[in-house]
Parts: C-alpha cells; structure tokens; sequence
C-alpha cells in the first residue's frame, strides 16, 4: 500500500488508508503489517489498535531478520546492543501509551513506571559493549599476529545477497553458508587462501543495504572494522539485477565504505552472477557500468568463471605484480634457477628450445629484479613487461 502525502501525526497515513489497512489484514489474516519508512512510537501504537496485528517499521524489520540469521555470540551481542539502544529512545513513550491498554508490540511494558523501565535498559547497555569490547580486542591481537606474519587480508564487502559467500568458498574451498536470503552473514569469518605461491587472509563480512541505520553501522562496528584494516576490498555486485538497481546498489556500497572508514582501501569490484545472462547481455551490461565502479571484473562465483582473472588483478593490486621472461642457456645453474622461480613467483610458460630455455613468469619487483641479477650472470636475457595481460 502507498501514500503519497505529508505524514500524519497519529497514524502517518491519513484516516481513510488506515480503514484501508485493517480491512485488507483483515481479509487477508495478516500477522504483521510492515513500514518501510521509520514510524513513531505513537503511530505504532494507534496502528496497532486499527489493525488488531503489530505494527512495525523498516528498523525493526532489519532488526528481526539479524536476530533469526545470528549464529555468534558477537552477532548476538552487536543486535542487542542496537535494538536496546532503539528500545531506549522509546522507552518513555511505550511505557506511557501501554498504561492506555496493551496492543500488539506493548505488551506488558505498562506494569513498569518508565523511568525505571528506561534506566534497567540502559543499564545493560555497558555492559553488552563491554562484551563487545573484549572480542574487539581479542580480533585487534589477531590482526597485528597475522600483519606480524606478513599476511596481507582481503575483505570480501557488497551488498547483501549479492553472493560473497559463495565468491568466499569459490576462493577458500571452505563451507560457508550460502543462501538466496538476506543477510545470512552476520559475523566475520576468515580463511587463508594460496595461489601463485602467495598466501592471504580472505574475510567474509557482512552485507551493506541501502538505508541501513547508523545505530545498526555502529552496533557491528566491530564486524566492519575488518573490512576498515584490510589491504583489499573484493565488492561483490549481482550483475543479474536490472542496471537501475545495480547502479544504486553500487552506490550504497560506495556510501557504506566511506561511512566505516575504509574508502581509501583499494577495491575490485566482482560482477558476479554472471552465469545467469548470455554472453552478449554481460558484456552490454559491464559497458554501462564499468565507468561507475572501481577495477570492475565479471565473474560467477557458483561456475567459478574468470576466477583466474580476479586472482591476478589481487596479485596486481596487493604485490604490484609484473611479467617478465627471460631467456637463458640450458646448464644446471639455469635448471636451479627455473626451480627457484617456479618457488617464487607465477609461472605462465617454460619452453625448452635447443640449448636454451625460455620462462615468463608474474611477480613482484624486488622478486624480479633479483632474478634478472642470476639471468645476467648466467649470461641470458631478461625482458620486463610493465602490464601484463
């Protein structure tokens, strides 16, 4: 249902949509009647009375689905501290109009006094954040051991639904749950992955969505930290949606980065679902948005397409990745150099023409620079190229 008018005071929709309203849950044995604009408590409240069923907004909804998808006891915590802190702003106000008579979504709240009620949940407050605070810390000494050991991180970021967990088992061949369902990540959780002789820490975080209140922002700070400290962020867009809603997801994610913290981070943006369209309605579909999002790659994270590519834009991005070929004599001091490299670095082609042996290969600088030291001893040749493709 929809209303296009200023909101009124009691009900936020005028009298006669209200009729509407409880006539349609009437009819149609609704249990709940959802908002998806902010409501006051007294709206809540008189709606609740109209409609016979609770009364909820958008905030509240969000607040449900993360309290049916939490799995930690931190995902418990970060959503009891949001909705006690939603719960005290309308403490008063709840308690006053539940003395009235109790509607769906005030029950029982009217046997206290509202000072009381308010001060008993802001007592809590301290010390859930307390809680809070100790995995916090707990998280802070695993960053610095893993920087320690010279682990850079990856966090995979998007909006929800998007699948960053399916991307997150595709990179790990790990199991984490993956469902067409809102927000079924709630809590971080890392794997290290290995490729091209580099490991790294991948994380999977929690999904962005467009509106997502700054209480509920601040109440998994903790979470989000994670993407804040890492070295690259993989945004995960549903490239299967219309361009529209593509575009304003985009957007929100963007918005949610610099929110948190985290926009100079540096971001890969995975087109995923790609599996989904024909050939010819990705490549139309990248055109439109290539322009409007940050190093973007088109992927399916559930056929595992173009994986190899996001591997070595990671590369790229996190160790300044060059190719480079060389050329030298076939003698054992080259035969122990092919085996030092194949350690080392990237290994796209050896070739083993006459007497002489031909390598390319994708690493870092200081790695290449060090191997173009042995080539010239060895009297070969080595060629740098700056982008490699």
């Amino acid at each position: 249902m929809e209303q296009t008018r200023r909101a009124d005071s009691r009900y936020q929709l005028g009298l006669g949509k209200v009729e509407e309203l409880a006539a349609l849950v009437k009819e149609t044995g609704a249990e709940k009647v959802i908002f998806d604009n902010s409501l006051r408590t007294i709206q809540s409240y008189n709606l609740a009375k109209a409609t016979k069923v609770e009364v909820i907004d958008r905030f509240q909804l969000i607040l449900e689905i993360f309290t049916s998808r939490a799995t930690t006891t931190e995902a418990n915590l970060q959503i009891q501290l949001a909705t006690l802190k939603n719960e005290v702003k309308h403490a008063k106000e709840k308690v006053r109009l539940s003395k009235r008579g109790e509607q769906p979504g005030f029950m029982g709240i009217g046997v206290y006094e509202a000072d009381v009620y308010r001060q008993a949940l802001k007592r809590q407050i301290p010390v859930i954040q307390k809680k809070l605070r100790n995995v916090r810390e707990k998280r802070v000494l695993q960053r610095d051991r893993r920087t320690e050991l010279g682990f850079k991180s990856i966090s995979l970021a998007g909006y929800t639904n998007a699948g960053k967990s399916r991307l997150f088992n595709a990179l790990s061949d790990a199991t984490a749950v993956v469902d067409n369902a809102l927000f079924t990540t709630l809590s971080t959780t890392t794997r290290q992955i290995e490729f091209s002789n580099r490991k790294f820490l991948l994380t999977d975080t929690v999904g962005f969505i467009d509106r997502l209140p700054i209480s509920l922002i601040e109440a998994f700070h903790s979470t989000l930290e994670e993407t804040i400290f890492s070295d690259l962020i993989i945004l995960v867009l549903d490239i299967n949606e219309p361009i529209e809603t593509i575009r304003k997801k985009n957007k929100t994610c963007q918005d949610t980065i610099d929110k948190i913290g985290a926009s100079s981070v540096p971001v890969i943006t995975a087109l995923n679902k790609i599996d989904k369209l024909t050939e010819e309605e990705a490549k139309q579909k990248f055109e439109e948005i290539k322009d409007e999002t940050k190093n973007p790659i088109l992927i399916s994270a559930k056929k595992c397409t173009n994986l190899d590519q996001l591997r070595k834009e990671i590369l790229i991005k996190l160790e300044g990745y060059v190719q480079a070929s060389f050329t030298v004599p076939t003698t054992s001091a080259a035969m122990s150099l092919v085996s030092w490299v194949h350690k080392g670095a990237d290994v796209k082609q050896t070739e083993y023409i006459e007497n002489w042996i031909k390598m390319t290969f994708d690493a870092p600088p200081e790695f290449m620079e060090k191997t173009k030291s042995r080539v010239k001893g060895l009297g070969g040749k080595f060629e740098l190229k700056i982008n490699p493709t």
